[in-house]
């Protein structure tokens, strides 16, 4: 399929309008390998603890999506690990948020992109192994709900 410069020119457009740039600069879903992801966790070890709720954040989001694909692929092993992680993550960035008011406003929309698509994934899943997903989701509610609170109160 072949695209005209004026159809690409109406796409770019199109991408401009439905994703403003706050959304395009928060989206940071680049495929992180599990290298990536080491990385991205030790970035956020080492973080000063302003920037710490935004980076496991990150990491929240990225685990979602990990745990997505693992779930697709029927590796539910993976999947109960990934979100493991992700509570994990979520017990950091709850312990570190009254430190944090540097980049709050993207941490939370970060999270509710996260606790949007885990909502998602969970109407994927059999009942079986929703028990896992509802528990991380009901986690990741409360501290979105957290974030949105430091968010109002800067």
């Amino acid at each position: 399929m072949r695209l005209s410069v004026a159809s690409i020119t109406f796409l770019v457009a199109m991408g401009s309008i439905m994703f403003p740039p706050t959304a395009r600069a928060i989206n940071t879903s680049v495929e992180l390998d599990a290298a990536g992801l080491a990385d991205l966790e030790n970035r956020a070890e080492h973080a000063q603890p302003n920037e710490q709720a935004f980076l496991f954040t990150q990491l929240v989001n990225e685990y979602v999506d990990v745990a997505g694909k693992q779930v697709a692929a029927g590796e539910m092993d993976g999947a109960t690990a990934s979100l493991q992680h992700i509570q994990s993550y979520a017990d950091r960035i709850h312990a570190g948020l009254g430190k944090s008011a540097k980049r709050i406003k993207n941490a939370e929309m970060l999270m509710h992109m996260a606790t949007y698509k885990l909502t998602q994934l969970m109407h994927t899943i059999s009942t079986d192994d929703s028990t896992v997903v509802q528990a991380t989701l009901k986690r990741l509610d409360k501290l979105h709900d957290e974030l949105l609170q430091q968010v109002f109160s800067h």
